[in-house]
């Protein structure tokens, strides 16, 4: 602003003449505070370079799988466990509440271009005494209705309503985040509750074998078939780490399924059992998965409206600093008897035009428009720091997916030939052919061990894909709305 180019203090003004001095002194004012906009211009938008194809993407079949990518899975229980937590979960209905409330808060804000009208309406009556003269008696009504709207000169309104719907789009943008993020958990939990049945199961067979063992051992100890007493105490330790390890057991079951109740909605009471078997995965990871598709997750999303929203505060920020102007308007009928409150024979009315324009205020406006450049700059970077982070998580994600499955080719061989060694191991020692019994147990933990990491890895690679379309933000190949 040119101090030595001040418009002149703002007034309301009525009639024609009064308008175009009005307008004159707009056009004055909005020459002599183009340094209003001199601050650049925030960006709204930012433009992330991303590979062709992901580069850790395996061979595979590619097919489309719709938003239900839970299709990927072959478990109808599954599915069915996602859509409890997604009709009952609390999180997920706090997250639908803030949707609407910043949907109701747009709707609020559009208020501020359109003109606005209120009625008052007052009635009094008052007494005066006179001394020895009788005293006087008044009354006085009134019933008007004023008008005032701001005419958005230069857009500044416009922008905030701007930034109201984009913040808006940002909060659907989080609570599609949250559906798919409880989608994700919801299963994640399902299937860690199934691993965690299985290898109950697991520790229950092991506790089993380990007494058949014991009981042979006492049997040829017994007959003195010179296995000693040592042998005996080598069993019955290997029993009772079995039943801790039952107990041990139990209780991470009874916690997978509070895990689970806790995000359907249920009292955490370690009731619910799961089926029998992981689910399957249908096919592999596609090669060639489009990397637009990155675009779609929803704090992508939501980082992008937020940024939109902040450019258009920037912008009004600037536009802060011009002149305003605002048309006022009221009528009524002020009556000292209360009949003619409504007879138009009293109405009385006026209109008139306001100019202002920011003077001095320490500073404030300009500091306020600084910020919110600030503020602008600021969501630029974090959006750019979430799409890499976004496209390590998908990397890192299908990189996992090769390695997990090869793993669990060369686990299975090793549980095959455990279980052989453990049968071969356990029926030299009843028959006398071998009387070590370490070696028996050895047979017996090495097992175990191979049949554990099974269940494991076969969890973890499931968990895994889960990760990998919670980083996609959903299936293999529907793009981004």
């Amino acid at each position: 602003m040119q101090r030595n180019s001040r418009p002149p203090i703002p007034r309301a003004i009525a009639g024609p003449l009064g308008t175009r001095a009005l307008l004159g002194l707009a056009t004055a004012g909005f020459v002599s505070c183009s340094g209003g906009l001199r601050f650049g211009a925030p960006r709204d938008r930012l433009e992330v370079t991303s590979p062709a194809s992901w580069t850790s993407a395996a061979s595979g079949t590619d097919g489309r799988i719709s938003k239900g990518w839970l299709d990927e899975f072959s478990d109808p229980a599954l599915t069915r466990a996602v859509e409890d937590a997604l009709a009952h979960n609390q999180d997920l209905m706090a997250a639908s509440a803030r949707m609407r409330q910043a949907k109701e808060s747009s709707i609020a804000g559009k208020a501020r271009v359109r003109p606005r009208a209120g009625l008052d309406s007052s009635a009094s009556y008052s007494v005066s005494e006179n001394g020895e003269l009788p005293a006087s008696e008044s009354e006085r009504y009134g019933l008007s209705l004023a008008a005032s709207w701001e005419v958005d000169l230069w857009g500044r309104l416009r922008d905030l309503n701007a930034a109201d719907e984009a913040d808006y789009a940002a909060a659907q943008a989080a609570f599609r985040g949250a559906r798919l993020s409880l989608a994700a958990n919801a299963a994640k939990a399902w299937c860690n509750l199934i691993a965690a049945e299985q290898l109950l199961g697991l520790a229950r067979s092991t506790l089993d074998s380990n007494e058949r063992v014991l009981r042979a051992v006492e049997r040829l100890f017994k007959g003195g078939a010179g296995q000693g007493a040592l042998d005996v105490q080598l069993g019955r330790t290997n029993v009772s780490a079995a039943q801790r390890a039952v107990k041990s057991t139990e209780l991470l079951r009874d916690e997978a399924a509070r895990s689970f109740e806790v995000l359907v909605g249920r009292y955490p009471s370690a009731e619910t059992r799961a089926t029998r078997d992981l689910p399957g995965l249908k096919k592999s990871v596609p090669s060639g998965i489009p990397a637009d598709l990155i675009e779609r997750r929803p704090d992508l999303a939501a980082a992008k409206s937020e940024l939109f929203a902040s450019a258009k505060r920037a912008d009004a920020a600037r536009k802060a600093l011009l002149p305003r102007l605002a048309l006022t308007g009221s009528s009524g009928t002020p009556a000292s008897n209360f009949g003619n409150l409504l007879d138009p024979a009293f109405l009385t009315s006026s209109i008139a035009a306001g100019f202002s324009q920011a003077l001095y205020e320490g500073g404030a406006l300009s500091a306020d428009a600084r910020g919110a450049l600030a503020a602008n700059e600021a969501l630029l970077h974090r959006y750019a720091q979430l799409s890499l982070e976004a496209f390590r998580e998908v990397e890192s994600a299908l990189g996992a997916d090769s390695s997990l499955a090869e793993q669990e080719a060369f686990l299975v061989k090793e549980v095959e030939q455990a279980a052989l060694a453990e049968k071969q191991a356990a029926r030299d020692y009843s028959d006398g052919v071998n009387d070590d019994i370490l070696r028996v147990l050895e047979s017996q933990s090495r097992a175990t061990n191979a049949r554990s990491g099974l269940i494991r890895l076969r969890n973890e690679r499931l968990q895994n894909r889960i990760d990998l379309h919670l980083a996609l933000g959903g299936d293999f190949k529907t793009p981004a709305r």
